[in-house]
């Protein structure tokens, strides 16, 4: 038996100010993100007749006053978290342009060549690409209609073509491992 979960009346500014430290308190979140979630709230429940009018722009720069909400910081997390779990740069930024991150923070959050050569070799890890897959550790050769799909994975997963390519046509684990850690300084 499941009960209906209650929307909450109309709102006004401190109302909308205590939905923003509720969300920040449960999630990481760019200024955009916030900015978006208090504009649905207000759709989804209104704005109280007898209130002030709000102005949720202004929610926001308070709440990034606070250091409650910093861009900068969560373009680096976001960044490294989806490096680790294997996706390439145009994923990354593809993810902090949808969370409404500037292009000058999506810039400083980008991979350099070594973290985007990791995280490739982590993603190939991860799905059994290229040499880490059954087929290799067998010694039979992977056919040609197989690899093809492993790059398109890698290329769909955010990773340039050519690294891609290097993993999926590795020999070795071995050859993967030592192309991902020869980048020039």
């Amino acid at each position: 038996m499941s009960r209906k979960r209650r929307k909450g009346g109309p709102l006004d500014r401190a109302a909308v100010e205590e939905l923003a430290l509720s969300y920040l308190a449960r999630f990481a979140t760019s200024s955009a993100k916030l900015e978006a979630y208090l504009w649905r709230k207000i759709r989804e429940r209104g704005v109280a007749e007898d209130g002030d009018p709000i102005d949720v722009g202004a929610v926001v720069a308070r709440m990034v006053e606070l250091r409650y909400v910093d861009d900068e910081a969560y373009a680096r997390a976001r960044s490294s978290g989806l490096l680790r779990r294997g996706y390439g740069a145009r994923r990354v930024d593809q993810a902090l342009r949808a969370a409404g991150i500037e292009e000058e923070l999506r810039a400083e959050a980008a991979p350099d060549e070594r973290s985007a050569r990791a995280a490739a070799l982590a993603f190939a890890r991860k799905r059994g690409f290229g040499p880490f897959g059954g087929g290799a550790r067998s010694g039979e050769p992977l056919d040609r209609a197989r690899r093809e799909k492993q790059i398109a994975a890698m290329v769909r997963a955010g990773h340039d073509f050519g690294t891609a390519r290097q993993m999926v046509y590795a020999e070795q684990a071995e050859d993967a491992e030592r192309w991902a850690s020869e980048v020039e300084e």
